[in-house]
């Protein structure tokens, strides 16, 4: 059996239609259901001069047709504009991940692939949402969702995720990072097929702290947690200083590197490959990966957004889905 994939198609007035229109040109080992409106989709692939036929979702089990689109049609409250905000249509949008949520609780789905959805726009309707993240821990009842970006040669995971950095310090506990440590080495050897995987530990100071000079969150936090860790049989080292910790001498060493906060880590794969990184889930009890770029406005419309990062999170859905 083919693995089906949801793909939510994201924010409509962004890139989202556009590089989900993208995939359909493709060939894929899978069998892809995009949540979204087909007259949206439809109007958004004539405007680009795509010719993607799109393909009413039946829940019989198709392998993708490079030049078509299985489409779950889901109306928009209102007409999507591309480039052009519309807080009317935050529920749709919101209503599309619990679809694919619900999809794959229940066996449907094996695997979620998210386009970009714009925080801004969701809040501004009234409707409390820090990120994809988060929603999915929720609905999942998931206590600790780790997220973790890849690329093929480099992964980096994050203790936290979208947080002021001035709320950091206090959100990095001992038992934080040693439930994220957990998480991550049992998710790379079960998804990845890594045995007892290496985590490299950031620390949160410059230079680590500098030994309580710069910061004493490595001495009270980071450092216990790494030996509590290591006497459970991880294979941990930390905290290492994150101007070095990406250094190629550095990586090397590790399968992954654990950053305390988002523009730690992010940053760093971003430039490593912003068109190849894809940001996936860990801790859930579904399978979740999503492209490493937003919205992008200015792009959505203009035929110049690449889908490249979401084909590669649409690989990885794939291969983790057949990992399971």
């Amino acid at each position: 059996m083919l693995p089906r994939i949801a793909l939510t198609s994201g924010e409509p007035a962004g890139i989202g239609p556009d590089v989900c229109l993208g995939l359909a040109a493709r060939e894929l080992d899978c069998d892809l259901v995009c949540l979204g409106d087909g007259e949206m989709l439809t109007d958004r692939a004539r405007a680009l001069g795509m010719k993607v036929e799109l393909r009413p979702y039946d829940r019989v089990s198709h392998r993708h047709l490079p030049g078509t689109l299985t489409v779950e049609h889901h109306p928009l409250p209102a007409p999507a504009v591309a480039g052009r905000l519309d807080a009317r249509n935050a529920p749709y949008v919101l209503n599309l991940l619990e679809r694919a949520c619900t999809g794959a609780l229940g066996g449907e789905f094996a695997a979620i692939v998210t386009a970009p959805v714009h925080k801004g726009i969701i809040n501004d309707a009234g409707i409390r949402f820090t990120g994809h993240t988060e929603f999915f821990a929720e609905r999942t009842r998931t206590p600790r969702p780790v997220m973790m970006l890849a690329t093929p040669s480099l992964r980096v995971a994050l203790a936290t995720t979208h947080l002021p950095l001035a709320a950091v310090s206090a959100a990095i506990t001992g038992e934080l990072l040693c439930e994220v440590l957990a998480i991550i080495d049992r998710d790379l050897t079960r998804w990845w097929s890594i045995e007892r995987p290496r985590i490299a530990v950031c620390g949160l100071n410059p230079h680590a702290g500098e030994n309580g000079h710069l910061g004493d969150e490595e001495i009270r936090v980071i450092a216990p947690a790494v030996a509590r860790m290591q006497t459970l049989g991880l294979r941990v080292v930390g905290p290492v200083p994150a101007d070095t910790a990406f250094v190629p001498q550095m990586l090397a060493d590790f399968d992954v590197v654990l950053a305390m906060y988002h523009d730690q880590g992010l940053p760093v794969i971003k430039h490593a490959g912003f068109e190849s990184a894809v940001n996936v889930t860990l801790g859930l009890p579904i399978r979740r990966t999503s492209v490493d770029h937003g919205t992008a406005l200015d792009l959505a419309g203009s035929g110049r957004a690449s889908a490249s990062s979401l084909a590669a999170a649409l690989d990885l859905a794939v291969q983790l889905a057949r990992a399971a």
